[in-house]
Formats: C-alpha cells, sequence, structure tokens
C-alpha cells in the first residue's frame, strides 16, 4: 500500500514538472468543434482524462460480471461446504454402526461358546457379516 502512495506521489510529481515546462498554446480539434490556445500540458492532462472515463465505461459490465459469477461462486462453495459436512456426519455415524455390528457378532460367539459348554445348546455359531463400508485404521 505504501508503494502505491509513493508511485502516485511521484508520478503527480512529474505531471507538475510537464506541466511546468510544456506551458505552450496549442489548438484542440474535436470532432464537435475547436479550442483555441490551450496550454500543452491541460490539453493531455484533459485527453488522458476522456480516455480514462470512456475505458471505464467499457469495463464496467465485465467487471459486473465478474462480480457476479464470484458471488454465486461462493454460494456454491458454502452449499458444497455445509453438503460435505452432512457427508462426513453420515460416514462417521455408518462407520460407528459398522463397528457395533461388527461387535456384535463376537459377543454372540462368546456367548455361543458359553451355550456349547452346556448340555442342549446349539453346536453352531453364526458367521460374522461382511462390513458394508471399508472401515480406516
Amino acid at each position: 500500500m505504501q508503494w502505491l502512495l509513493i508511485f502516485s506521489l511521484i508520478l503527480a510529481v512529474l505531471a507538475v514538472v510537464f506541466a511546468v515546462f510544456n506551458t505552450q498554446p496549442v489548438d484542440v480539434n474535436f470532432l464537435f468543434g475547436k479550442v483555441e490556445n490551450v496550454p500543452l500540458a491541460a490539453g493531455l492532462l484533459i485527453a488522458m482524462l476522456i480516455g480514462a472515463i470512456v475505458s471505464l465505461l467499457f469495463s464496467t459490465p465485465s467487471m459486473a460480471k465478474s462480480k457476479w459469477v464470484n458471488r454465486n461462486n461462493r454460494k456454491k462453495i458454502a452449499e458444497l461446504e455445509a453438503s460435505l459436512s452432512d457427508q462426513k456426519t453420515q460416514l462417521a455415524a455408518a462407520q460407528q454402526k459398522i463397528q457395533e455390528l461388527e461387535k456384535g457378532p463376537a459377543e454372540a460367539k462368546q456367548a455361543g461358546a458359553a451355550q456349547s459348554a452346556s448340555p442342549g445348546a446349539a453346536t453352531e455359531s453364526p458367521s460374522a457379516p461382511e462390513p458394508i463400508l471399508p472401515t480406516t485404521q
């Protein structure tokens, strides 16, 4: 930010020096008229201001479109981040449920082993179901 200020001040000093050394009167012709005895520096300054205004007018629609696209993209990003958060929550819940289901057959095997020690118990133990989602360890 300070570099911009320093650059602007240097440019202003150069413009003043240019204006001091270029005071000769010139004639300026426009499409709709003619102005006589205008200082050269003033004529150049007016021409630059008109050029800046014209370029601003032509660039305004593209700047507005860019802002509109950026705003829509920010909304989409926010929606996608919320969706990702929901998906992570659902994934964590599903993994927890899988872990609970995996623990269930192990406990059933232990209970089955205890029952097989007693007379009249079933001899076959249930097989463990395969996990639906892979678990990370």
